[in-house]
């Protein structure tokens, strides 16, 4: 469960800086479809960016002589395994606690709309899916309402939502995963309203119908409407000429905010101190003494650098060990050979 905790740490911070980044550069464009799918593609690679080991400890095997680069993180000591627990279950309560009650406030949620879609009641106008819920007054004094829901479905709005409600149960104690819900339903406004104005209705008519439908605001979390929230920011967006298109390479700005977080959580340890520096200097000599040339490979004037990789365990053990970058079957089956039986002298 510690595991688990930590990943949701390290994804939430990755989420944090992606989710403040587009609330910076993106939010003001009018990139609206584009801001839509690289906010839930940004959103799916911060999740799986914890995954991926960044650094590893590499030991680059080469003619006479070995290197250890490291850069992995380093396994912690028993004494904090031992103290991780005591917040791990704590921890795992509250933050189930919170996923639960995101999850039935979204069931709640759903319930009441799917009693309002049957009720011959309903006043306010929203669509669900592929469903679009319309007053009778609305489809027939404000056809841009009806219009407008279409917009929804056609952009398939509904699918956005679908998609980031697992992010919000998981992530609900991240403030800026709420604030980015808003702005994504925001978006949802803005490219309907786009839509609504290019088949043909009048702008000003219908900002004027956004301001006199500004009242009696229900709000259903998976479903899309006619809203009113956030008014002013909709008409402005209608009012703008446009975003330049050269503004979308300002994008790529958020590559090295990543890049610096990822490797800000996977701090390269082993060689942190002298003493650590000479463990691995040794290391390298250890494995020089076992190292045995290939009489083959050395009288056909092959030579050329073996990398290997292998873990180093919290008891200092050694497993894992591997070929990633051969020469020739010869020096590495050697490489591997040496390490191997390095690794079997520091696990008697």
């Amino acid at each position: 469960m510690e595991a688990f905790l930590l990943y949701l740490l390290r994804s939430g911070l990755y989420i944090g800086i992606f989710y403040a980044f587009f609330l910076l550069v993106m939010r003001k464009t009018t990139f609206f479809r584009l801001n839509r799918i690289l906010l839930l593609a940004g959103t799916a690679v911060c999740m799986l960016l914890p995954l991926l080991k960044v650094r590893t400890i590499e030991m680059l095997v080469s003619v006479g002589r070995l290197q250890a680069v490291a850069g992995g993180e380093t396994a912690a000591d028993g004494a904090v395994e031992a103290s991780a627990t005591t917040w791990a279950l704590p921890a795992a309560v509250i933050f189930l606690a919170g996923c639960v009650a995101v999850l039935v406030s979204v069931i709640v949620s759903s319930v009441r709309m799917y009693r309002i879609v049957i009720s011959d009641t309903c006043k306010s106008s929203f669509s669900f899916g592929r469903l679009i819920v319309v007053g009778r007054q609305d489809l027939e004094e404000n056809p841009a309402v009806f219009t407008h829901e279409k917009m929804h479905v056609k952009c398939r709005h509904y699918l956005d939502l679908f998609i980031f409600t697992p992010v919000q149960i998981l992530y609900w104690w991240n403030p800026l995963v709420w604030i980015t819900r808003t702005e994504l339903c925001l978006l949802h406004e803005f490219e309907a309203d786009e839509g609504v104005i290019a088949q043909g209705i009048e702008a000003r008519q219908y900002q004027l119908l956004l301001v006199r439908k500004a009242v009696g605001d229900e709000r259903f979390l998976l479903a899309s409407g006619f809203k009113h929230s956030k008014l002013k920011n909709r008409i402005a967006m209608m009012l703008n000429e446009g975003t330049s298109r050269s503004r979308c390479w300002s994008y790529l700005a958020v590559l090295p905010c990543l890049a610096v977080a990822v490797f800000a959580c996977n701090p390269a340890n082993v060689l942190e101190g002298p003493e650590q520096v000479k463990d691995v200097q040794e290391f390298s000599l250890y494995v020089n003494q076992v190292l045995d040339y290939p009489k083959q490979s050395m009288d056909a004037g092959i030579q050329g650098r073996v990398a290997l990789s292998f873990e180093v365990d919290a008891d200092g053990s050694i497993s894992n060990i591997k070929v990633i970058k051969g020469v020739h079957p010869d020096l590495d089956a050697e490489a591997l050979r040496a390490v191997s039986e390095c690794a079997k002298q520091l696990n008697p």
